[in-house]
């Protein structure tokens, strides 16, 4: 990995990473549920599964479901709380001396202030504010539609933690550029984009003329989301002077040069995680082999000639 390191090197407003290759946050869990599948030392980083101040046990309805471009989940951002995280999982990240990105998750901006602080005294140097998950009843969602109250949060996570903070976006607003402009306003030192979309899928059963139908909402995800997710990242990157992640349906180096395209330092890899738990790393490859074989000297090279 050795030159691939030297060749695909970011530099996300000072997070240095060795790739553009992350993983997206609920799709790689802790990261060492991954180990029989890739070395995830040779990704860029991997974002944890959303933490809460409180463990949290999830929904109890049907947490999955898949669609024909993709699936639809509703986990409830289940997650065995701060302080468990720190005692179990922290310690697994660090022996793997890998960049990793705790993805905080609150119903209020004193549960988010707290969990901020807490990762600040723990020397957790970098997490992504999730603001943007469908599926719980309360918080996330309320505080990334409104750009005001993203301020209002982000500003008080800036005033506690120190280090690198992204703040994730969701689609499911009128202007995702305002949300953008307040996140940066505020601190943010990156923003990702984009999160679920709201989605359902109502499954029907008949027998002896009778229906009985399954209501299924929660948030949709997988490769039918990719043209909302790159014009998010289009319209981000135009707005904002710091770094766009992007996230939305990428499978195959093509999304992951799309999204270069479109603005993109980065990218996070999401629901293809649970078909290719491998992909991540393959990408890392393919990317490495594509600026070699194109004769570009590095990443930043073929960064400009994608968005000339």
């Amino acid at each position: 990995m050795a030159v691939m390191n030297d060749i695909l090197n970011v530099n996300l407003n000072g997070f240095m990473l060795q790739n553009p290759i992350m993983t997206a946050s609920g799709t790689y869990g802790y990261t060492d549920e991954y180990d029989d599948f890739i070395d995830v030392a040779e990704l860029g980083a991997i974002v944890t599964k959303a933490i809460s101040l409180n463990p949290r046990v999830g929904n109890k309805h049907t947490r999955i479901t898949e669609t024909e471009a993709g699936m639809i989940n509703s986990i409830g951002l289940e997650n065995v709380g701060i302080q468990k995280f720190l005692q179990d999982k922290v310690p697994v990240l660090k022996s793997k001396k890998i960049n990793y990105v705790v993805n905080l998750a609150g119903s209020t901006i004193d549960e988010y202030t707290k969990l901020a602080e807490i990762c600040n005294d723990n020397q957790i140097k970098a997490a992504e504010l999730n603001v943007s998950c469908p599926n719980v009843k309360s918080g996330c969602l309320e505080f990334g539609t409104d750009e005001n109250s993203l301020y209002e949060l982000v500003s008080a996570v800036r005033n506690v933690y120190n280090g690198f903070l992204i703040v994730k976006l969701t689609p499911n607003v009128t202007s995702i550029e305002k949300l953008g402009i307040a996140a940066e306003k505020a601190g943010a030192n990156a923003v990702s984009a984009i999160n679920t979309l709201k989605g359902s899928q109502i499954k029907i059963n008949c027998s002896l003329g009778k229906i009985s139908k399954t209501i299924i909402t929660g948030g949709y995800s997988g490769m039918g989301i990719k043209p909302v997710a790159i014009g998010a990242v289009i319209r981000l990157s135009k707005v904002v002077n710091i770094p766009v992640i992007g996230i939305g349906g990428i499978r195959t180096l093509n999304d992951v040069l799309e999204f270069i395209a479109a603005g993109a330092e980065a990218v996070q890899i999401g629901t293809e995680n649970f078909t290719h738990p491998d992909i991540a790393q393959k990408l890392v490859y393919e990317l490495a082999e594509f600026i070699t074989q194109n004769g570009f000297k590095n990443l930043e090279e073929l960064k400009k000639e994608l968005r000339k």
